[in-house]
């Protein structure tokens, strides 16, 4: 028995390792889930003024934290641009997150501008009152102000029709 020891824990160690690799990593559990938004006031990116976590409750809106540097942030652009657009449209505010103002304003230009507001963190703090990972991250905040999902990375249609939208949908009834 002892020498079937040491094969036994490498087999428990092995086993703990590859589930841990495996798991899908947009979906890490976020303790801000259910939460009201974190408390903040920051520039707005290309208009005087600030904007705070006040401004947007009312409404079911999404925050997306993004940069120009972020490769995830240019994938999921376009549809988040098509999301912001049309009948269904839904309110998307962006905190651009470390990165520069010139950058930011003329990455937006070139293409599509789909925030209804954005403010600008340049030294990351407000992003790390929302628990985030990297950039891009997705926030589903419900007409309280309240966080109702949390996605890690590029948005896809897939994810929106089978993650972000049921939750709308139910928000909405």
């Amino acid at each position: 028995m002892v020498n079937k020891l040491p094969v036994l824990i490498f087999i428990v160690f092995f086993a703990v390792l590859a589930t841990s690799l495996f798991k899908n990593q947009t979906e890490i559990p976020s303790p801000l889930i259910g939460k009201p938004i974190p408390e903040f006031s920051l520039p707005r990116l290309n208009e005087e003024g600030m904007i705070s976590h006040k401004d947007i409750i009312g409404k079911i809106s999404l925050i997306n934290i993004w940069a120009t540097w972020c490769a995830g942030c240019l994938e999921e652009h376009q549809l988040l641009v098509k999301l912001s657009q049309g009948s269904n449209a839904i309110p998307i505010i962006g905190i651009n997150w470390k990165d520069q103002t010139d950058l930011a304003i003329r990455w937006l230009e070139e293409g599509g501008n789909p925030y209804v507001d954005i403010a600008i963190d340049y030294e990351g703090k407000t992003a790390i009152d929302f628990g985030v990972y990297g950039a891009p991250e997705t926030f589903l905040i419900d007409d309280n102000g309240f966080i109702r999902y949390k996605h890690i990375g590029a948005l896809t249609v897939d994810v929106w029709a089978q993650e972000f939208l049921p939750i709308i949908n139910e928000l909405k009834q």
